[in-house]
């Protein structure tokens, strides 16, 4: 498809057209593209003078800076909307990707502790695996704690079975990414091939319904049959037979230029930007209680700021086989006990704590 059509074809096609073909198309795929200052200036001219509605001549007039300013304000509205829409789409399929790549790389460290050092079979791990999604971690967490406690269970068995467990959740994690990542799919080609409304087109060059819809259609016809003319004189040209919806394949040329980053003003999302980073940090390393996870991410992803600041931090993150290893050790590993001090080592604690009272009297009032 690149080699019979590209980005080029649609500038040349676009360009040939007479300047209302050129606002048209420029409006429609205005996610896509600017609007020259000559288009909005011509759009300020051919707008429906209202004194004519009212039975007047037309006045030739120079047209007020107001006017527009006006064009070039809704221009600015509708294409930030697409665009940080479409930006914002494409950050939630990033993020899960970074997501799912690290829990996968989480998962495949996990497997190596569990076979090298806890020594688990192939087959249990199969087991593990199979039963993941009908694992519960808060149960299994709360019964180690207890057996801790209690002193039932050494430091190594309490690793294993924890890791066990959280192994069952980082597959239980991963199902629900890949979910979020095919809806996000889903809803991100959907963006990419939405022109801009008939309605949003009107508002913007302030034409009725009926005059929008002619110009539409004619301007529509000219550019596809020029692309057709294109397509149809390359040297590969699509295969005979074959189907070509040229209104849709320049949208899916058009969707394939870099995504416009913008910045986006922190939206009150947890009341303070340090509450939502600190949220943030442990929804990206997978340590957010499951139940929790599924009410935040909604509103993550709904939020253009909080998808940046969420990629930022999995930017940061450290996913070498080591550091991985480690850091699943450390969050599996139990809350280390208090040291039972022999009555010798009570009485020499007693016997400091009353010298240094002494002292502190020697020198009058404690300092600070």
């Amino acid at each position: 498809m690149t080699a019979v059509f590209a980005q080029e074809h649609i500038d040349s096609a676009i360009a040939r057209l007479p300047i209302q073909g050129r606002i048209m198309m420029h409006l429609l795929l205005l996610q896509y593209f600017e609007v020259p200052q000559e288009e909005i200036e011509y759009m300020a001219a051919d707008r429906p003078d209202p004194r004519m509605a009212a039975g007047s001549k037309r006045i030739v007039s120079v047209i007020s800076t107001d006017a527009l300013q006006g064009i070039i304000d809704r221009v600015v509205q509708y294409q930030s909307q697409t665009r940080r829409k479409r930006e914002r789409l494409w950050l939630q399929c990033d993020c899960l990707e970074r997501q799912i790549a690290r829990t996968q790389a989480l998962i495949a460290a996990a497997d190596r502790l569990l076979t090298h050092r806890f020594q688990l079979s192939a087959e249990t791990l199969k087991d593990l695996q199979t039963q993941a999604g009908h694992a519960i971690l808060k149960p299994v967490v709360r019964e180690l704690n207890g057996r801790w406690e209690r002193n039932e269970i050494e430091e190594e068995e309490y690793r294993s079975r924890r890791l066990s467990a959280e192994y069952q959740t980082l597959f239980r994690k991963i199902a629900r990414d890949r979910k979020r990542l095919e809806v996000s799919n889903r809803d991100l080609e959907r963006v990419n091939l939405a022109p801009l409304q008939d309605h949003e087109v009107a508002h913007i060059w302030g034409l009725p319904a009926g005059t929008l819809a002619a110009r539409k259609v004619k301007y529509l016809k000219l550019y596809l049959d020029d692309l057709q003319k294109t397509v149809g004189d390359t040297p590969s040209p699509v295969p005979a037979g074959s189907n070509l919806d040229l209104w849709k394949e320049s949208f899916n040329v058009l969707a394939r230029r870099p995504i416009e980053r913008s910045v986006a003003p922190y939206d009150g999302l947890e009341h303070t930007e340090t509450a939502l980073m600190d949220k943030l940090s442990t929804l990206a390393s997978g340590t957010l209680a499951e139940d929790l996870e599924s009410r935040f991410w909604l509103p993550v992803s709904l939020s253009l700021f909080t998808l940046q600041r969420l990629a930022v931090i999995q930017s940061e993150w450290d996913l070498s086989p080591d550091a991985l290893e480690q850091e699943l050790l450390t969050r599996v590993s139990p809350v280390p006990k208090e040291i039972e001090l022999t009555e010798e080592e009570k009485a020499q604690q007693q016997l400091g704590q009353m010298g240094e009272h002494v002292l502190r009297s020697m020198l009058g009032e404690e300092r600070r």
